[in-house]
């Protein structure tokens, strides 16, 4: 088992028994899956090999192969058509979700230039959070030699939580640095 799942065992579930008096072990939260998502953009028409460059920093990152998310609508503002490549997501679960959450809280969260917490408010009323990465470079694993452009994420936290005030004592306890 990983660090994160047997701290979530050992602190984290008695720790939320006592504070929300939950009279069944299936209604405390837990941690159901976190979706990393990179868009491509506009930059597919100049490089070609963009998606292919996403798409293994993302699995690098995630240690799973991502799937290629396409466009569902023409939007001629941003000269797109539908089915054209966006971007690329991965879902992670189990083991591997809990030493990315590993990995994200303890080395690459403090790896961010001026870090001081991320954002209490970004929660949307079922208990999901969602955070952004400006840089992929904030994880160990990506080699910066090998980087053509600096690309973002997007990292949204699924919960089995009911409220936004649970889910936030999850993340808390897991070792999430709020602000």
């Amino acid at each position: 088992m990983s660090r994160m799942k047997d701290r979530y065992i050992e602190e984290v579930v008695p720790a939320l028994k006592d504070k929300f008096k939950y009279k069944s072990p299936m209604e405390i939260p837990k941690m159901e899956k976190i979706i990393i998502s990179m868009g491509v953009g506009n930059e597919i028409r100049e490089n070609p090999k963009a998606m292919n460059s996403a798409v293994d920093d993302l699995m690098t990152i995630s240690g799973q192969k991502p799937i290629i998310t396409k466009a569902k609508k023409s939007v001629a503002n941003f000269k797109l058509r539908a089915g054209m490549e966006i971007g690329c997501k991965v879902t992670l679960r189990g083991v591997r979700m809990y030493n990315f959450i590993d990995k994200l809280f303890s080395i690459a969260l403090p790896r961010v230039r001026d870090f001081r917490g991320v954002s209490v408010n970004a929660f949307d009323g079922r208990g999901n959070y969602s955070m952004g990465v400006r840089e992929q470079l904030i994880f160990p694993e990506i080699n910066y030699d090998k980087v053509d452009r600096v690309r973002g994420m997007n990292i949204t936290f699924v919960t089995t939580a009911k409220t936004d005030e649970e889910a936030r004592e999850l993340l808390k306890l897991l070792g999430m640095p709020f602000k």
